[in-house]
């Protein structure tokens, strides 16, 4: 605890540090606050470190407050445009091109509650189609969505 006291410029940067951290390696970046207070803490130790600030843990708090402030105020517009740009692009599966025998019919118009499962790789999928499946039929999976196989046929079984 008398670490902490006496060493109030390296207890602040490291706090900064771990702030940052956690914001982008734990949380993706998806929160500011934590990124904002990390920078703060960390340009409050470096201006303590500098002697141009006292090193008390009033003007320590007040120091991090303020530059939190400001970095919102200069940062939150041009981080939050960058969120806005999402990329749309399906990501590549390794289903997709599996093929199997098809153990139930499947019927569109019934809900998706109701369509059959597959088990593949420990998980229950289940299954769906833009037409009408009879069981049998050899299928290649054409998308996987969460929990959902969308198969079309590959050939008939006779």
């Amino acid at each position: 605890m008398q670490w902490i006291i006496e060493n109030i410029v390296e207890v602040i940067l490291i706090i900064g540090v771990v702030l940052l951290i956690v914001e982008v390696a734990v949380l993706g970046f998806s929160t500011f606050f934590l990124f904002f207070a990390g920078l703060a803490a960390v340009s409050t130790a470096l201006i303590m470190w500098a002697g141009l600030v006292p090193e008390t843990w009033l003007y320590a708090l007040f120091s991090t407050a303020v530059f939190t402030l400001i970095y919102a105020a200069l940062l939150w517009k041009r981080l939050s445009a960058m969120q806005q740009d999402v990329d749309t692009t399906r990501a590549k599966s390794d289903l997709i091109g599996h093929s199997f025998v098809l153990p139930e019919d499947v019927i569109v118009t019934k809900p998706l509650q109701e369509k059959p499962v597959y088990q593949f790789s420990g998980i229950d999928w289940r299954l769906d189609a833009q037409n009408d499946l009879v069981a049998g039929t050899i299928v290649e999976v054409k998308q996987a969505d969460v929990g959902v196989l969308i198969i079309d046929a590959k050939q008939a079984v006779n």
